[in-house]
């Protein structure tokens, strides 16, 4: 069976592995010229772990990734609003949470990609999708390519995705109204004695840090805002002091030392969820399906997932396309969904900008059991997997 994907990112390659190591010919398409990575770092939380260790690649994660023990929940006057703990959750699972840089993770794959003897096809952008029979369609890109193949999978983002386009007859991802600054510190001191990340609320406004290692993190400034305004890279620090100056040390540090060229400016987009996610024998993952906001902590975890079941529906049921994308939806629809929604109910209370409604926020943030959070996020997440809960 011939499979071409569209797009080469985490969903895209991992999938491609997944595929090729039971025995699909694999082709990949991808719009940028060269290898990129967007945003500055992930969370692979257990369930993410899971699946890079059926790639073959959790040891190479491992190596360069950050063990994060806790989650902290500090207010914008450094008050501690409680801590969830981390190692309940991989207790829970099975398997470790590893804090990684997405340039990182995606070299690790693209690595293990090619051991396999698949190739990325870069500067390749699809112009447009079509239905050639009720069962077949042809993907069109601005070079003139035309490529057909027994499957297609749209693993083309969540901003403009041609694949969600030809599926849902619409791809308009939907503005959150906030913007995330993201960005890579790195020291040649060591900062952090421990690997623990520091959540900062604010008043419409959040500052994460993320460790990677002791002189190493990714960190993540947002702010409320109405519309979608520009994207300037030379004002990005002068945009982050203006709106952080007096907050906690850590976060100043991280703005401060950040250079221009490791920070990025991102109006945060997501999708409605939509419960049909193939037509002919194209059929969408990643974000083209499902595309959380940050604060869900899952988008590379979710796309990590998509490569594992859409690999094992597609060996299931060879001779039975609609079979297979039908058992891929049902297994993966109901917990995006959820994962969508929490994202979308937390960044609703993070950027709120009712002084009234953060106070009490941040006070029942202090009052939260965050044991039976820990239990519940893993059940959440362990759904589907062969992980062991315990």
């Amino acid at each position: 069976m011939k499979v071409a994907i569209l797009g080469a990112g985490v969903a895209g390659v991992s999938t491609a592995i997944a595929l090729r190591q039971k025995g699909f010919h694999v082709s990949i398409y991808e719009r940028h010229e060269k290898q990129s990575s967007i945003g500055a770092g992930v969370v692979l939380w257990p369930n993410a772990s899971f699946v890079l260790g059926r790639l073959g690649v959790l040891d190479e994660v491992k190596a360069v990734a950050g063990r994060p023990t806790k989650m902290q929940r500090l207010s914008v006057q450094n008050d501690d609003l409680g801590a969830l703990d981390i190692g309940l959750i991989n207790h829970h699972m099975a398997h470790p949470s590893l804090s990684i840089l997405r340039r990182d993770l995606q070299s690790i794959l693209i690595a293990k990609l090619n051991t396999l003897n698949v190739s990325i096809q870069y500067g390749h952008t699809v112009e447009d999708i079509k239905a050639i029979t009720s069962e077949q369609t042809e993907v069109y890109f601005q070079n003139g390519l035309r490529v057909s193949a027994d499957v297609i999978i749209g693993a083309d983002g969540r901003m403009a995705s041609t694949a969600r386009h030809f599926v849902c007859g619409e791809h308009a991802p939907v503005f959150q109204g906030m913007i995330n600054w993201i960005g890579v510190f790195e020291s040649e001191n060591d900062i952090f004695s421990e690997i623990v990340v520091s959540d900062y609320w604010g008043i419409g406004e959040r500052f994460g840090i993320v460790p990677v290692a002791a002189n190493k993190a990714y960190w993540a400034g947002g702010v409320a805002c109405d519309q979608i305004g520009t994207r300037e890279p030379a004002n990005y620090k002068t945009e982050l002091t203006g709106i952080f100056s007096d907050w906690p040390e850590p976060v100043r540090q991280m703005i401060e030392h950040t250079p221009v060229h490791q920070i990025n400016k991102i109006y945060l987009h997501d999708h409605d969820p939509t419960p049909i996610w193939h037509r002919n024998n194209l059929i969408m993952i990643g974000d083209a399906a499902h595309a959380p906001l940050p604060t869900s902590g899952q988008g590379a975890c979710q796309a990590l997932e998509d490569a594992w079941h859409i690999a094992n529906c597609l060996e299931t049921f060879p001779d039975n396309l609609y079979q297979a994308f039908e058992k891929f939806t049902a297994l993966r629809l109901a917990k995006t969904t959820s994962i969508t929604m929490a994202g979308r109910g937390l960044a609703a209370s993070l950027f709120n900008r009712d002084k009234e409604f953060c106070r009490l926020r941040n006070e029942n943030s202090k009052q939260t059991d965050f044991e039976k959070a820990a239990v519940g996020m893993a059940h959440l997440w362990g759904q589907h997997l062969p992980i062991l809960m315990t």
